[in-house]
């Protein structure tokens, strides 16, 4: 996860703290518990801004080499995955609209596997688009079918 991953976090927690905040100031009887909920939400919030990027990039990996793509995900149960260049099918890049904003980009890579498609998120777009272009490279000098 990159730094403007985390922003899309926080425009999310800006627009929920701010609802709270203007529902605190036109609501007089539940003025106190909704910014009370505000400032609870707002703390809570730049913990997480804080604290998920620096967990994000110590338990997400991934590399690329000429054999295969490897990525490494999750926290509690980390998964380890390994998709050899023969195997892959597709490489597809998708940039949602908050994404577009933060100019990110997921590079999906369709395996023949029935543990399904690896997924690179968080990419800074102009990183995406080269390793998407790298990716489909390889797996066309590579041999075999990908099934």
């Amino acid at each position: 996860m990159v730094p403007g991953l985390a922003a899309v976090g926080v425009v999310g927690l800006v627009v929920r703290v701010g609802l709270l905040a203007v529902l605190g100031a036109l609501i007089g009887p539940a003025r106190g518990a909704l910014l009370t909920a505000a400032a609870a939400l707002a703390a809570a919030g730049l913990a997480c801004a804080v604290l998920v990027p620096r967990w994000w990039y110590g338990v997400h990996r991934w590399e690329v080499t000429d054999d295969a793509v490897y990525v490494r995900t999750g926290f509690l149960v980390q998964e380890w995955r390994v998709a050899p260049m023969s195997r892959i099918q597709t490489v597809d890049t998708v940039r949602g609209p908050l994404e577009q904003l933060f100019r990110l980009a997921t590079v999906t890579v369709t395996t023949a596997s029935a543990k399904g498609a690896v997924h690179l998120r968080g990419l800074d777009r102009d990183t995406a688009a080269a390793l998407a272009e790298r990716l489909t490279r390889i797996t066309q000098s590579t041999p075999g079918d990908a099934t």
